[in-house]
């Protein structure tokens, strides 16, 4: 009985730090979840990312006045600074690249000037977010003095050992998914077990993020109540080009080597049931919505899922909802004739591909473990069932074993592509990846000495952030040289410049020297027999 009004006393508010105009699937599916198991708790979604920024102390203050919560949960969604095009009133990657290659002096002077700019912004974020969340718990002390704080999201999952040393005493840190630890917490039952850990009492156990999340069973959410406790949820119906989030599965089984959703997700893959996917779609819908992002980290990410998603899209044209567009990350080498006739016929209009590199050489020594024979045979299905519309292909060059052999590879792999969808459909994004924590690459890098153990993966001061930009040599000037060429050429198409000049400079191998990759041979040593 006394947890029981325990539970019903809580009043629970999600704030949504601020971060891009992005739907806020996260804290939707924490609120719909606890109303479900707890339906009489009183909550309350408070979007920062809908506030001008000058706004954004006086709006908490006053949320929190008027709620009076007893359970604060904050959502941090970004941190890394770095990106393929603009970013925070720039872009990070011209400015570094301007820094490290340009041989201009003026040149190096801009980025300098551009590279500071963003520094101090991103910086200026980090804390402006910390003291949100120290006003916020302040200001809510006031009516609750024993008031618990719960800090998630994908940036905390990440970087959750290094944010812990600026959060407030008591902060709950919470990795990956958050639903079992609110359940938890909401019925004073222990914690311990879950991924998360407690600012100033306990450390995170080692490899915490690592660790296996609970699987929860996943239905419709309820969208009349969400937009009961979430007055700003109107912004995003407004405009008719938002992509609005519906998850169908959680959970990725790859180990591609700078990737950190394997973990953060978890390696196993659950799948919302898909009457229960169409059913959130439809409440969507009902409200207007037309566009549709299936946010999981890959929509088919296994050949065994092929018939789920299947089931899926035909289940969509089984609800007559004939006029919606979607579009989501696919791994290509996972799709089968029906499925991509099924993609089409409902309204898939834009996919990306992150194939990082098209000689399947590096492919699978950054352990991406797909064919890329079998991604163009895919593409040619695609094709050939209608599709019309625009492909992203995330290329990352430079990463582990890159070559002049390995981009001319590359680059013939990216004119086949072209071949399939046309040129002007195909879109490549070129990424220089941040290196991250709890990834492969990190594990490379600590071997080859390029970052050394207890390194401040936050840190963005020139000497550490050439590290994490990850472009080491002896390619990485060149690519620095490729790249600042591109942006005084045709900044407004960047991507397509940069294959362009890449092919001037090394040529265009043969395709299938692209798709054949020889298994490497290590030598046996002979046992001496005495």
């Amino acid at each position: 009985m006394e947890v029981r009004k325990f539970v019903m006393d809580n009043r629970i508010l999600y704030v949504r730090l601020p971060c891009n105009p992005i739907f806020p699937i996260g804290v939707v599916y924490l609120a719909d979840h606890v109303h479900k198991l707890f339906p009489t708790i009183e909550q309350r979604i408070f979007d920062l990312g809908t506030v001008p920024p000058l706004d954004y102390a006086s709006a908490l203050d006053q949320c929190i006045d008027e709620f009076k919560p007893t359970l604060l949960v904050y959502s941090w969604r970004d941190i890394q600074i770095y990106a393929p095009v603009g970013g925070r009133g720039g872009n990070p990657l011209q400015y570094s690249f301007e820094i490290f290659y340009a041989k201009n002096p003026l040149v190096k002077l801009h980025g300098a000037f551009g590279g500071l700019r963003m520094l101090t912004s991103y910086y200026g974020e980090l804390w402006r977010n910390l003291g949100l969340i120290k006003r916020g718990l302040k200001r809510a002390q006031k009516y609750h003095p024993d008031i618990r704080v719960v800090v998630g999201g994908g940036a905390v999952s990440v970087f959750y050992e290094q944010l812990g040393k600026s959060l407030p005493k008591g902060t709950i840190v919470s990795v990956g998914e958050g639903e079992t630890l609110l359940e938890k917490l909401l019925t004073r039952t222990d914690i311990t077990s879950e991924r998360c850990y407690t600012v100033g009492e306990s450390q995170p156990r080692t490899r915490l993020i690592h660790e296996q999340p609970t699987p929860v069973q996943k239905t419709a959410c309820n969208y009349d109540y969400i937009e009961s406790i979430w007055s700003e949820f109107s912004y995003y119906l407004q405009e008719g080009d938002f992509y609005i989030g519906v998850q169908t599965k959680r959970g990725c089984p790859h180990n591609c080597c700078y990737c950190v959703y394997t973990v953060v997700e978890g390696k196993q893959v659950r799948i919302n049931p898909a009457d229960e996917v169409v059913a959130e779609m439809r409440q969507l819908y009902n409200r207007g919505i037309r566009n549709f992002w299936f946010t999981d980290a890959q929509f088919i990410p296994a050949r065994k899922f092929i018939e789920d998603a299947e089931e899926l899209l035909q289940k969509i044209v089984d609800s007559g909802m004939t006029d919606i567009h979607w579009a989501a990350y696919i791994r290509a080498d996972n799709l089968a004739p029906k499925t991509c006739e099924l993609m089409v016929k409902t309204g898939m209009n834009y996919f990306e591909i992150g194939i990082t590199s098209g000689s399947q050489e590096l492919v699978r020594k950054m352990r991406m473990g797909y064919n890329l024979r079998t991604v163009l045979q895919n593409c040619r299905d695609l094709k050939a069932a209608g599709f019309n519309d625009l492909v992203s292909v995330n290329y990352s060059f430079n990463v582990i074993d890159e070559r002049p052999e390995t981009i001319r590879q590359t680059i013939a792999y990216h004119r086949e592509l072209e071949k399939i969808f046309g040129a002007d459909k195909v879109e490549p994004a070129i990424f220089f990846i941040g290196l991250q924590p709890h990834t492969h690459l990190e594990e490379y890098a600590f071997k080859e000495g390029i970052v050394k153990q207890g390194y401040n993966p936050m840190s963005h001061m020139p000497w550490n952030a050439r590290k994490l930009l990850w472009n080491p040599e002896p390619l990485g000037s060149f690519f620095g040289e490729v790249c600042l060429e591109a942006w005084r050429r045709n900044p407004n198409d960047f991507g397509r410049e940069v294959m362009k000049i890449l092919e001037e400079r090394v040529g265009c191998a043969d395709l299938e020297e692209a798709l054949c990759a020889p298994l490497e041979v290590k030598e046996k040593k002979l046992l001496a027999v005495s």
